[in-house]
């Protein structure tokens, strides 16, 4: 499995998203009823962008950028679409791929896993930022398969540490990126109330 691919592929639709959204959505509704637009924008762009490329080098994420507002700088989407371009090459090394990649705390993982779980965040906020900004994502069946995967294997984890809600129902028949939004307790219906 080339994870490297899916991961460049995320990213950049993740950075045709993040283009998308007007300054007027920032402090919509999104399918993450805790924070809005702009909030969901900043924990997006701070993991999948800045904690990608830290995690590649084996570096801890200085702790000022947990309150750093990134929508209001200036440009913020092409500095985003440019952190993921770097950090989207720091882990082209194979050496990156080696061993395990602390997460704090004492706990690790290994560096494939942790790609993964960026691939789903790329993907899964990626659609919950698409839908508050009137958008659609793209993403292929073969990356929504691996999407899927790390939704099923983590969902309770996320849920203990309140990241998933409850799982949504769906009909049969669905679609592996559409049981992954249900499984991490999205509703892949969902639309801003005052799309609907």
């Amino acid at each position: 499995m080339d994870l490297h691919k899916h991961l460049s592929a995320s990213a950049a639709e993740a950075a045709r998203i993040a283009r998308g959204v007007t300054p007027g959505r920032l402090d919509g509704p999104t399918p993450c009823t805790e924070m809005d637009t702009r909030a969901l924008l900043n924990h997006w762009i701070l993991y999948t962008a800045y904690g990608l490329e830290k995690r590649a080098r084996r570096e801890p994420l200085p702790a000022q950028w947990l309150e750093r507002d990134f929508t209001a700088e200036p440009d913020w989407a092409e500095a985003y679409a440019a952190q993921l371009d770097r950090a989207v090459a720091a882990w082209a090394d194979p050496a990156v791929w080696e061993g395990e990649i602390s997460l704090g705390d004492g706990f690790a993982m290994p560096a494939p896993e942790i790609a993964k779980m960026i691939v789903k965040e790329l993907v899964v906020h990626g659609w919950d930022v698409a839908k508050a900004s009137g958008q659609e994502i793209v993403c292929a069946p073969e990356t929504a398969e691996i999407v899927l995967a790390v939704v099923e294997e983590y969902a309770e984890t996320y849920r203990e540490y309140k990241g998933f809600a409850d799982p949504v129902e769906l009909p049969a028949g669905a679609s592996a990126f559409d049981r992954a939004l249900a499984l991490s307790g999205r509703d892949p219906g969902w639309r801003p109330a005052a799309a609907r």
